[in-house]
């Protein structure tokens, strides 16, 4: 252990002269063409269409409740077998992006994508095939770690601190239009069919985008080629050995501890899908309402997303210590708002209602169906409002993408442990109204407990020390350099 903390002291010693040079050096922006490439907002627009392709498959495809099947024993045993990996993986998935890069470990993360939709096209095919899909929810759990851990990593670092909420919510506008798409192509040829479940050609065409989307990293531009625009370089990732990296993960938790408080906000992130998607959309409305209601869920995703980090989060005329309490109440509020609404849905029907195969499920030519539908609207608006502030909340916390990937890691660990739990808790079929109740208790104490946090740590301007992962007791200081920067287009 000794010379592994050996090896970090030296990292972090060279990674703070790094630091300290390129926040003091401003750098000319590429000319002609590459001016264009080499921008940041269209990488974190390619960046999105990654995602676009493969994650937006898979959250159309879970959106209908069951992955589009009758029953969804076998998609929830499969979900929960998906982030159980996930959460183990998504420890590591930092120290993993750090040492491959960010394009390699996204390239490796979206193939599971394709396999898991794969499985549920075999499942339509042979109905026998039940065991092919759970089994590839957890190879997805793997795949899914290092491309969302990428992901963040990249997301989160090329911005200015002035342009994080907008370039979290450009990237979580595209990623959810691929929701909209795929919920869009379901709806539309699954509108005449009355057998429950959706048909080959949706599974087909999801399998032929998630495809297009492994190859997309490809044409990404190199992290350590990337200029911010206000000419600051993006801080290179440093490729140690394996071992310093993974002692990483603890260094991370020791230099910035409030990241704990974060934790159960994590948690929380992904354990709503479960009441949603198969607990109220896929439980009381037929095939195509379910497509439908899917459709708006993931449309309504772009707006909150937006609403959120471009016109709170990103406001110019508030001091950003500001902007976090103003997102912080936003999200609070919201969730009392849809989960008060919820509740009195709840109340009339359980699963013993629901199971059987001739129970009456809500159409869209239902004279009820327009007020339940807003409920998913409303849902999609504070699943992104979460999603943009835990994202925001991190970068607020450091521009260093070899720390912010060991964070995105946490989350996105932590969100997937959650999710495991409540998805086997629907495959042995725990009521409805637990399920519920669970899910808002979560949300409201991830909220409270971010609360500390967000007081005691967020600061108006990142100080230098936030900029380095491996700073530790013993390590020369760096001093902010008295350069003044100005923002560049």
């Amino acid at each position: 252990m000794a010379d592994v903390q050996a090896e970090v002291e030296k990292l972090g010693s060279s990674s703070s002269e790094d630091s300290g040079s390129q926040r003091a050096e401003i750098f000319d922006r590429p000319t002609g063409w590459r001016r264009y490439y080499y921008h940041p907002i269209t990488q974190v627009s390619m960046l999105g269409f990654v995602c676009f392709m493969c994650p937006g498959m898979f959250n159309a495809l879970t959106g209908l409740g069951g992955g589009g099947q009758v029953s969804a024993v076998d998609g929830a045993n499969s979900n929960s077998g998906l982030y159980a990996t996930f959460a183990f993986v998504g420890f590591f998935s930092g120290s993993v992006n750090n040492v491959l890069g960010p394009r390699l470990t996204l390239m490796l993360g979206t193939w599971g994508y394709s396999l898991y939709i794969s499985a549920y096209l075999a499942l339509n095919i042979h109905p026998s095939a039940g065991a092919f899909v759970v089994a590839a929810g957890p190879v997805l759990g793997i795949c899914a770690a290092f491309l969302w851990t990428a992901q963040g990593s990249l997301m989160m670092s090329y911005p200015t601190e002035a342009q994080k909420g907008m370039f979290i919510s450009i990237f979580w506008a595209i990623f959810n239009l691929g929701g909209v798409v795929g919920s869009a192509v379901s709806f539309g040829t699954n509108f005449k069919n009355t057998a429950n479940s959706v048909g080959n050609g949706t599974y087909v065409g999801f399998l032929i985008l998630t495809l297009i989307g492994i190859f997309i990293p490809l044409f990404m531009a190199d992290p350590n080629k990337m200029i911010r625009t206000d000419g600051t370089r993006v801080n290179t990732v440093r490729h140690p050995s394996w071992k310093t990296e993974f002692f990483s993960l603890f260094v991370a938790l020791k230099t910035d501890p409030w990241i704990l408080f974060l934790f159960p906000m994590f948690f929380a992130s992904n354990y709503f899908y479960t009441w949603q998607f198969n607990d109220y959309n896929g439980a009381i409305f037929n095939i195509r309402a379910r497509g439908l209601n899917n459709f708006m869920y993931w449309t309504s995703q772009i707006f909150g997303s937006i609403f959120i980090g471009y016109f709170v989060l990103d406001q110019k005329k508030l001091r950003r210590r500001v902007r976090a309490f103003c997102g912080w109440i936003v999200v609070f509020l919201m969730i009392f708002v849809v989960h008060v609404w919820a509740y009195f849905y709840q109340k009339t029907y359980t699963r013993a209602t629901e199971t059987p195969t001739d129970a009456y499920k809500i159409d869209i030519l239902d004279k009820d169906y327009p007020a339940h539908v807003w409920l998913m609207i409303f849902y999609g608006f504070l699943d992104s409002m979460w999603q943009t502030y835990a994202y925001w909340l991190m970068g607020a916390m450091s521009n260093d993408p070899a720390k912010l990937a060991v964070f995105a890691g946490f989350y996105k660990s932590l969100q997937s442990a959650g999710a495991a739990g409540v998805w086997r808790a629907d495959g042995v079929l725990i009521p409805y109204m637990n399920i519920f109740l669970s899910t808002w208790c979560l949300t409201v104490a991830g909220m409270i407990f971010a609360a500390p946090m967000v007081y005691l740590r967020v600061t108006d301007h990142t100080d230098i020390e936030d900029e380095v992962l491996m700073h530790m007791d013993g390590v020369e200081q760096i001093e902010p350099p008295s350069v003044t920067m100005t923002e560049r287009a």
